[in-house]
C-alpha cells in the first residue's frame, strides 16, 4: 500500500461540529463488475481531510492499494477493458482485502479520534457504488473495527449537480477550476484525490457564501441513529 501526505500540517479543527460528529473520508474503488457481492474489488483508495482555522477543507493523506480478487470472485471482461486493469499482473504488487483495509482503517480511526468525531462517513462520486463494495469487503473478511457509518454517505455527484450543474467527475472538476487528466482517470488513487478536491471545493464554496459560520453551535453528535 502506498501512502502520500501533503506538506501542510493541520491542527485539530471543528470538523466534528461541521458534520454532526462524522469525519468525511473520500473513497473510490475499481472493480471487476457492478455486483458488490460477486464481483472482484481490484483497487481501493481513501483520502482523509483536514480543516484549517478559517473552516476550509483540504485533502490531507492519500492511501491506495491494488487488491487480489477474492476467492471465487467474478471478473467481467467489459469492466476490465474499461479500467485497463490486469488482475493477475505480478507487477501490481496486490494485497489481500483484509490487509489493505486493516491498514487503512487504522489511519481512519486515528483521524476520527483526532477530530473528536464518532465515526467516519464515506464520500464518493456516486457513493452508493463505492459504499456497497466497501461494505461487501468488510463483511467478507469479518472485519470488526470498521470506522465507517454502515449506511450513510456523502455523494459528490449529487452535490456537483446542485453546485455546478453537472454530475460527471471530470466535467464537474473542470467547472470547479480543478485540473483533470482523462488519461489518469479510472485509477482509484487518482479519482479519489480528484473527488476529495471537488468535495472540498463545494463545501468551501458554500462556507464562503455564508452557509456555515465558524461560530456554529455544537452538533448533536450523540444522535447516531439516522
Amino acid at each position: 500500500m502506498s501512502v502520500t501526505q501533503n506538506s501542510n500540517s493541520a491542527e485539530k479543527t471543528p470538523m466534528a461540529r461541521r458534520f454532526r460528529g462524522f469525519l468525511p473520508v473520500v473513497v473510490d474503488v475499481e472493480t471487476g463488475g457492478f455486483n458488490a457481492d460477486t464481483d472482484a474489488l481490484l483497487e481501493i483508495a481513501m483520502v482523509t481531510l483536514r480543516m484549517d482555522e478559517q473552516g476550509l477543507l483540504h485533502p490531507h493523506e492519500s492511501m491506495s492499494a491494488n487488491i487480489h480478487p477474492f476467492d471465487g470472485a467474478n471478473l467481467q471482461k467489459e469492466a476490465l477493458d474499461f479500467t485497463g486493469i490486469d488482475p493477475f499482473d505480478p507487477e501490481r504488487d496486490a494485497e489481500f482485502e483484509i490487509d489493505a483495509l486493516t491498514s487503512m482503517f487504522q489511519t481512519i480511526r486515528r483521524e476520527v479520534k483526532l477530530h473528536g468525531c464518532n465515526r467516519a462517513v464515506l464520500v464518493g462520486h456516486n457513493s452508493h457504488f463505492d459504499h456497497g463494495f466497501l461494505r461487501a469487503a468488510i463483511a467478507r473478511n469479518d472485519i470488526k473495527r470498521d470506522p465507517f457509518h454502515p449506511f450513510s454517505s456523502f455523494d459528490t455527484a449529487s452535490l456537483s449537480a446542485l453546485a455546478l450543474g453537472h454530475t460527471v467527475l471530470a466535467r464537474a472538476c473542470r467547472l470547479a477550476g480543478l485540473d483533470f487528466d482523462n488519461h489518469a482517470a479510472h485509477s482509484a488513487a487518482y479519482d479519489t484525490w480528484k473527488t476529495a478536491e471537488l468535495f472540498c471545493y463545494i463545501v468551501n464554496r458554500y462556507q464562503t457564501l455564508g452557509g456555515w459560520p465558524l461560530a456554529n453551535t455544537e452538533a448533536d453528535s450523540d444522535d447516531d441513529n439516522d
